[in-house]
């Protein structure tokens, strides 16, 4: 059973469907961003074999700050922090990256602070840090559970500087608050899950950034990190399979993909909760980090969320939550049923 495996923006699966029509070059770009992945992948693995039971901690008595930490790898593929460059309350330095990666962790920490009164990863106020420039021409960006975000520069065909993509450093960094709450085991559907509830939060983070409606909103991961290789996205939330030629993420449960390949298709499946959570949030219509988000983070909180829980189980859960807070015949309870029954996942 795998509590996590390496949190990596670009799935291994993809990372192969792009070698095999890849120059030379490219596929060698990619081989190394593989090695990476499974060596890091093992590391993480031995880490999480110790976390037996979800990490529920009380709330920090104070909050409200980030502490940030932003090292320049300086194109080394170590795994531990390099030279220190911007800590919280730094001034921008000169390089685009590190403040970059500054940024999008404080829109992080803010989206989970003023929507959801949480104080970081681990709601106690855990420092997190960002390992920039990591590797050369690397194409990936990755979360490793123990408080670092490594953010490859890309090689301007797969990805771009990955620190660019705001969602995506929600993305990462939720898989972090997902590890001390529910601990999605990630495979399967409950991996799948644990995928989509990045991607849902890594969106909330960009549209409460930006300041956009559910409908204002583009519901695309990634699209700004991405190079010509896979324009425009990602994923795509709101239609599942279309945001790239190598996008086979399907959109409903009749499509749903059996395999054995990245921990059973744990990045493939999330289109289907991610697709549910994107028509709640427009059906609702409005800033979808309030009531949208509020019914799915009271999910990921609550203790009836088992470790290995199915799409129909979480389902199940946001509507009671949306239910409990929001009245059992209210609109916010119809939205998230009509987003369920839009991926065919059936919801009591």
């Amino acid at each position: 059973m795998k509590r996590h495996s390496l949190a990596c923006i670009l799935p291994p699966d993809l990372l192969v469907s792009l070698a095999r029509d890849a120059t030379h070059e490219q596929r060698l770009a990619l081989l190394q961003a593989l090695n990476v992945d499974s060596s890091f992948r093992q590391a993480r693995a031995e880490t999480a074999a110790r976390l037996v039971a979800p990490v529920r901690l009380a709330l920090a008595a104070a909050g409200g700050t980030p502490r940030r930490f932003i090292y320049d790898q300086q194109h080394s593929q170590s795994p531990t922090p390099g030279t220190l460059v911007r800590h919280e309350g730094d001034p921008p330095t000169a390089d685009a990256s590190v403040n970059a990666a500054y940024d999008g962790f404080g829109a992080t920490y803010s989206l989970y602070w003023d929507v959801f009164q949480r104080d970081s990863i681990d709601d106690q106020g855990m420092p997190i840090a960002a390992l920039v420039h990591y590797g050369t021409a690397f194409d990936n960006a990755f979360w490793d559970g123990q408080g670092h975000m490594f953010f490859g520069d890309g090689d301007g065909r797969i990805l771009t500087d990955t620190t660019r993509g705001m969602d995506v450093i929600g993305h990462e960094l939720t898989h972090g608050v997902t590890q001390h709450t529910a601990n999605l085991v990630y495979s399967g559907e409950s991996g799948a899950l644990n995928e989509s509830i990045s991607d849902v939060f890594g969106s909330l983070v960009k549209q409460y950034h930006l300041g956009q409606t559910a409908a204002q909103a583009d519901w695309l991961i990634g699209a700004d990190i991405v190079g010509p290789l896979l324009k425009p996205a990602l994923r795509s939330m709101t239609a599942p399979g279309t945001a790239n030629k190598h996008d086979n993420q399907p959109a409903d449960m009749t499509h749903f993909v059996q395999t054995t390949s990245d921990n059973g298709g744990v990045h493939t499946n999330s289109g289907i909760p991610n697709r549910a959570f994107a028509v709640t949030a427009i059906t609702i219509g409005g800033s979808a980090w309030l009531a949208p988000g509020t019914i799915w983070y009271e999910t990921l909180n609550d203790p009836r969320l088992k470790p290995n829980s199915t799409f129909a189980g979480f389902a199940a859960l946001t509507l009671k939550n949306a239910r409990t807070r929001y009245g059992a015949t209210s609109p916010e309870a119809d939205a998230v049923r009509a987003g369920w029954d839009a991926v065919k996942v059936p919801v009591q």
